[in-house]
């Protein structure tokens, strides 16, 4: 229940839709209400007297109350669907913007298809509280409020019958509604495990065709649509004794006024055409009865859903965004100190212990050292990707921390080393570094990054569409495109994480020119395990067990023997 009074918070600013919403639906039950009072007419009144004229103006208000009633619902699902449309993407919106908010680790602990069975998926049953929900529960409860109303005047012993079999309707809802709120959040998990693995499943498709495992890969998805199926059909089953058994209670109802009817007409206590018109109400008594559960079903399978979306809105960030705005100067110098930082990504394992560096403006420095030793994680805490455990990082003077994240992110490009590119345009993909660059500008980068040449080569240039993760490219295109996404953008600093790890010689050489571009005047750090390509950096700092074991240039550190000069060694067998 709590998730539903949440749901209705998103109401408020819809206030006049949710107004005529609710009036058009309150008319539409009003009208629904009439045909039975006219069809007694025509039985007691019309028939015994043979009123033929009564029978016309009778006829004109069947025909008035049908078709008014049917503009009245025709306006009521208008209004409703403009609601419903509005709060959905508003809610969808809402968890978009979280998930942008949202730090990394909540991405490395989830699936790519899991987060975005959330965003969709799960944002989408939820227009059945607003479609089936809360307007279904008002039109039934309308009904019946009306319905039992008229019952009442017309015969109070018969509408004492009609409310014998409603205890036994509410029990069996209450029962209902707590096994299949269980059953559904089992199948949203589900949908949610097997999307993720059908993401997963469709970016590896080259691997899987590699290794020719398509029969492995169709029994795991075999499996997890099974146990998807299975989890909806948990729910159906039940959902078909209840439905049925709920409908039969109900039908007795029906006979008990029959029964006790009939006796009554015969003793001429009633007559046919209010016996007619009882059973005819009755109908429509029990019409919204019947439609109470349909709803309450619907609204299980919505709100097992809508937790799960409620999840992501009341996730915090690991790394609180809570630095100034905005620095004295948007564009900050590109000194970079560590002061004593510790961190971990679990307690029991430390990543650093007491490290501290300084890097001047414009230096370039390279990061070496054992696979796992924190060369990454380093530039993740610079990025604040995650938080230091201790100590402090500064950029240009500012503790990171007192920065808001948007601004520190400024002062910092990334090239990676598998650049990620969008499925988009050539020109898209390089824009994305200042999305209001010019095309003029958008191409003096492409020229810089020495990208220009091959793009003006593609079918249609710089619009071309370069398919998901840039697969039409080769591996030194996407990276001069990533270089010249990164001059686009202009930060201080720079950050190379394996830049030319993926590169073979050759086309190592052919986009030299491109970094040596992107290193110009900038603070520059360089993860490379490629080592011959350090030999030209000012400084190279070498990381083992936590700390910083060595550093200087490539000469200096050759001529100490230690561990850089070993990997050196080990990497190229001198």
């Amino acid at each position: 229940m709590k998730s539903l009074f949440r749901f209705i918070t998103y109401l408020r600013p819809y206030r006049a839709l949710v107004g005529l919403t609710f009036f058009f639906a309150a008319l539409t039950t009003a009208l629904e209400l009439l045909p039975p009072w006219l069809v007694k007419i025509v039985i007691d009144d019309v028939l015994p007297t043979e009123n033929t004229n009564l029978l016309f103006w009778v006829l004109i208000g069947l025909v008035l109350a049908y078709g008014l009633k049917n503009l009245c619902n025709s306006l009521r699902i208008r209004f409703n669907n403009m609601l419903e449309q509005r709060v959905v993407h508003r809610l969808r919106q809402e968890v978009f913007e979280a998930l942008q908010r949202l730090s990394l680790n909540y991405y490395e602990n989830r699936s790519t298809g899991e987060i975005m069975s959330r965003v969709v998926n799960d944002t989408e049953p939820v227009q059945r509280i607003f479609i089936d929900g809360f307007e279904g529960m008002l039109t039934a409860t309308l009904t019946l409020v009306g319905i039992t109303t008229i019952l009442f005047v017309l015969n109070w012993k018969l509408a004492m019958l009609v409310l014998l079999p409603i205890p036994i309707l509410v029990i069996g809802g209450v029962y209902f509604t707590r096994r299949v709120h269980g059953y559904y959040g089992e199948i949203r998990q589900h949908a949610a495990d097997l999307n993720g693995y059908l993401q997963d499943a469709l970016s590896g498709i080259r691997e899987t065709m590699g290794f020719n495992r398509q029969p492995y890969e169709r029994s795991r998805f075999q499996e997890m649509s099974q146990q998807y199926s299975q989890a909806n059909l948990k729910a159906m089953y039940l959902w078909a004794v209840y439905s049925p058994g709920m409908i039969f209670i109900g039908s007795l109802g029906t006979v008990l006024i029959v029964w006790f009817g009939a006796g009554e007409v015969m003793a001429g206590r009633l007559t046919t055409g209010e016996l007619v018109m009882f059973l005819s109400y009755l109908v429509l008594f029990y019409t919204p009865v019947n439609q109470i559960h349909s709803v309450n079903h619907l609204l299980q399978h919505a709100l097992a859903a809508g937790e799960r979306v409620f999840d992501v809105l009341d996730a915090k960030p690991a790394v609180p965004d809570e630095g100034m705005a905005q620095p004295p100067t948007s564009r900050l110098t590109g000194k970079v100190e560590w002061k004593k930082v510790s961190f971990s990504y679990r307690e029991e394992t430390a990543i650093f212990t007491d490290l501290s560096l300084r890097v001047e403006p414009g230096e370039h420095v390279a990061l070496v050292g054992p696979s796992g030793v924190g060369k990454s994680t380093l530039m993740k805490l610079l990025f604040r990707f995650y938080d230091v455990g201790a100590g402090a990082i500064e950029v240009a003077g500012y503790d990171i921390r007192d920065l808001s994240l948007s601004t520190l992110r400024e002062q910092i490009g990334f090239v990676q080393q598998e650049p990620f590119l969008f499925n988009g345009t050539v020109r898209a993909n390089i824009a994305y570094g200042d999305v209001a660059a010019s095309n003029e500008k958008i191409e003096a980068v492409a020229q810089a990054a020495q990208a220009h040449e091959f793009i003006l080569a593609l079918p249609e240039g710089y619009d071309t569409w370069i398919g998901e993760r840039g697969v039409k490219l080769s591996v030194g295109q996407k990276q001069r495109m990533a270089i010249a996404r990164v001059l686009l953008k202009d930060p201080p600093i720079v950050v190379m994480d394996e830049a030319t790890s993926n590169i073979d010689t050759e086309t190592e050489v052919d986009i030299r020119g491109a970094m040596d571009e992107l290193m110009r005047g900038r603070t520059t750090f360089i993860i490379a395990h490629r080592l011959s390509t350090l030999q030209s950096v000012d400084r190279i700092i070498v990381l083992n067990g936590g700390r910083i074991i060595e550093e200087g240039d490539h000469t200096t550190l050759m001529s100490a023997g230690g561990l850089y000069a070993s990997l050196y060694e080990a990497q190229f067998h001198v």
